[in-house]
């Protein structure tokens, strides 16, 4: 009962700080600069994992994050949860990621998104139509010396299963000539893809080893996909999910490979 009502309480937090948020960027769009409104994110996201904390009891723990290097990036990550962007964004304080053109929906979310410089990918165009349209805004980012958030699988996974990771994030890296920064995590334990529902405990933001610019295709995808899932699985340790096929890749609920 005191967890529903803690989850219920969660809920009501999310909503409010994040209407908050999106109204309060709206003047800061109006600025020239990116600077303000990425500062806000920054603050936006630190908020909800003192939600997430000091509500429900989810404790973020981040590990390696002296792997990043201080210059550009790819950071390829494992995506189990609505909560990892809020986890992520909260560490940086100027942070590109790569996301689908559904997050437009949202009112006023999309003029924020392009704002932000993210890279908005999309999913209705051809493959030609969105590489150079990655190809465009990955330029740009790079003439900033930025960091590009990509989550490979393209969905959030169960815990303990994963998605076939998609060949845009070779395309970055290779474009980008930049190190791939792969990071593993075990927040689906916590808070499961996008259910309302939280579960106490520690969760983990884990960086791993950089993968060096250079690699091949397959060279480069089998690397990143071994690191970060043996690593995502490890991280359960002995809460790992019961009556599913641990490590099983799952069929894309979209039916894409690319």
């Amino acid at each position: 009962m005191i967890s529903l009502f803690r989850n219920i309480v969660f809920q009501v937090a999310y909503w409010i700080t994040s209407v908050f948020c999106v109204l309060g960027a709206l003047p800061l769009m109006l600025i020239p600069s990116r600077r303000p409104i990425m500062l806000w994110i920054f603050v936006y996201t630190n908020i909800m994992c003192f939600w997430m904390r000091w509500i429900v009891g989810v404790r973020i723990i981040v590990r390696g994050r002296e792997k990043v290097p201080a210059g550009p990036c790819i950071i390829a990550a494992k995506h189990q949860s609505w909560g990892d962007g809020f986890a992520m964004f909260s560490k940086f304080h100027d942070l590109a990621f790569v996301t689908g053109d559904h997050l437009e929906k949202f009112p006023l979310v999309g003029g924020i998104l392009r704002k932000m410089g993210a890279i908005v990918v999309d999913n209705c165009g051809g493959a030609f139509a969105r590489a150079r349209l990655v190809d465009e805004e990955l330029n740009k980012a790079k003439a900033l010396n930025r960091r590009i958030l990509i989550y490979p699988e393209g969905h959030l996974s169960p815990v303990g299963q994963q998605y076939r990771y998609k060949k845009g994030v070779f395309h970055m890296y290779q474009a980008y000539g930049c190190p791939a920064i792969p990071v593993a995590t075990n927040l689906g334990l916590r808070w499961p893809q996008q259910s309302w529902r939280l579960t106490p405990g520690d969760a983990v933001i884990e960086f791993l080893e950089p993968i060096a610019p250079g690699l091949d295709k397959n060279s480069f995808m089998t690397r990143l996909e071994a690191v970060i899932e043996e690593r995502s699985l490890a991280l359960l340790g002995s809460d790992r999910p019961k009556g599913i096929e641990i490590g099983a890749v799952l069929p894309d609920p979209k039916g894409k490979s690319a």
